[in-house]
């Protein structure tokens, strides 16, 4: 029996989120936000922190550095259930942040990668990543140490007979070397946003992108945020869209998808459920500040919930739903 859902190996920071900037933003200038939060950051441990209030049980392989940014990462991890003994804490090092300059229909990302870089295979411990149904991993191109190995550890994980998906999210080096196209051999499920999808696949069209990472990936599910998400399986193509809510920021979204994606894909869901899903915990992420804070409010999640997903027509069925 796997002692965990899912095995998360990845970064791990904080998020400081500013809000009401002008949209112009000068050099020399003293810009005055009206607003500002202050939570948990990185593709990685929004995936966790939010699969786990999902009611699962996640396991995390990550590091931080010998600072309170580190500490309270940890601390918010851990109020939710996540298994955190893995996490290693690199001495003298200095835990990655992020600040994130939200405009009218786009944001600033500023990062420092911290710790993100030191992480390398030799870090982690192969038994415990493994003692999982499936194993998720983000942020490829953040990973420096680990990318050179990483699909050593795909290729371990299917032989111990775990699913896989990976999340790329943007390269910051623009580079988008094609040495990830030699790990996709051994991912099951691939959720790039469109623009990913488009520089991975090297096309300007998400349903060619959509097309041609088919050919190397059993199931392709590709983000387009407002515009819902596009799938392949095969020869088999699905689309769905998520509610409309109120918005607050996007923050986190894609990495919240992918929570309710994988928390169905596990349960053995319908594809067309499982992408249903991910719609709705997509949307429920950007009812709040931050990636984390729609689900950290137990009753605000539950309701979400019942309105869009618990009485919706067609729902999967119990087995499936949390």
């Amino acid at each position: 029996m796997a002692t965990f859902d899912v095995s998360v190996v990845g970064e791990l920071n904080l998020d400081l989120i500013f809000y009401g900037l002008p949209e112009k933003l000068e050099l020399e200038r003293e810009h005055l936000a009206n607003d500002l939060s202050i939570t948990l950051g990185s593709s990685s441990a929004i995936f966790t922190h939010n699969f786990t209030l999902l009611g699962n049980k996640a396991g995390f392989s990550s590091s931080i550095g010998s600072d309170p940014f580190g500490e309270i990462c940890l601390q918010r991890l851990g109020e939710c259930g996540v298994d955190l003994s893995h996490v290693r804490k690199f001495k003298g090092k200095t835990t990655g942040l992020t600040v994130i300059l939200p405009q009218r229909k786009q944001r600033y990302i500023l990062t420092y990668p911290g710790t993100m870089h030191e992480m390398s295979l030799k870090d982690l411990d192969l038994s415990y990543v493994f003692s999982a149904k499936h194993l998720h991993v983000s942020s490829y191109f953040l990973h420096k140490a680990l990318r050179p190995d990483m699909i050593e550890l795909f290729r371990r994980a299917k032989e111990a007979g775990l699913t896989t998906s990976l999340d790329t999210n943007d390269d910051p080096e623009g580079r988008w070397s094609t040495d990830i196209l030699l790990l996709l051999k051994y991912v099951d499920i691939l959720l790039p946003n469109e623009n990913e999808a488009c520089k991975i696949a090297r096309t300007g069209d998400v349903n060619q992108a959509a097309d041609s990472l088919s050919q190397k990936v059993p199931l392709v599910v590709i983000k387009r945020g407002s515009q819902g998400a596009v799938l392949r399986e095969g020869k088999n193509k699905l689309s769905g869209f998520p509610p409309i809510t109120d918005m607050v920021d996007a923050v986190g979204a894609g990495d919240s998808f992918d929570a309710g994606f994988i928390h169905q894909f596990i349960r053995g869901a319908k594809i067309e459920d499982c992408l249903k899903f991910a719609n709705i915990i997509g949307a429920l992420s950007v009812t709040r500040a931050g990636g984390t804070e729609a689900f950290r409010d137990a009753k605000h999640r539950e309701s979400f919930l019942n309105k869009y997903w618990h009485t919706a027509p067609g729902a999967a069925p119990r087995s499936a739903r949390i």
